[in-house]
């Protein structure tokens, strides 16, 4: 009995590793989580600016959210980068977006935190 109950304890925590981490190491968890906070984030600049801020694209890792594509103000830019740090769960942002009004040099990415 001893022995069986070793086994099926042997098992189960084999049989779970393998569900819990991706190549990467990261755990479903994470994943979800990442998954969700892209979402509120793409939701968020959906509804505050729709003209401006819908076509960013939103990617988020580890809690650090992704930001990237072109707006038309640094207003814009600036609204985006506050709106995916004003969202729970995130911890970091990166924006990468570029101002289409810009001459030739466009602005330097910055990584913000809370």
């Amino acid at each position: 009995m001893r022995a069986l109950l070793s086994a099926l304890v042997a098992l189960t925590l084999l049989a779970g590793s393998a569900f819990v981490a991706d190549a990467g190491g990261r755990s479903m968890g994470a994943k979800v989580d990442d998954a969700w906070i892209t979402t509120k984030v793409k939701a968020k600049l959906s509804t505050e600016q729709v003209k401006s801020l819908v076509n960013v694209n939103v990617d988020t890792k580890d809690g650090v959210v992704h930001l990237q594509g072109v707006v038309p103000t640094l207003a814009d830019r600036a609204d985006a980068e506050r709106l995916a740090l004003d969202t729970e769960g995130v911890l970091s942002v990166r924006n990468d977006l570029k101002v289409a009004t810009s001459t030739g040099s466009s602005p330097a990415a910055s990584p913000s935190t809370r």
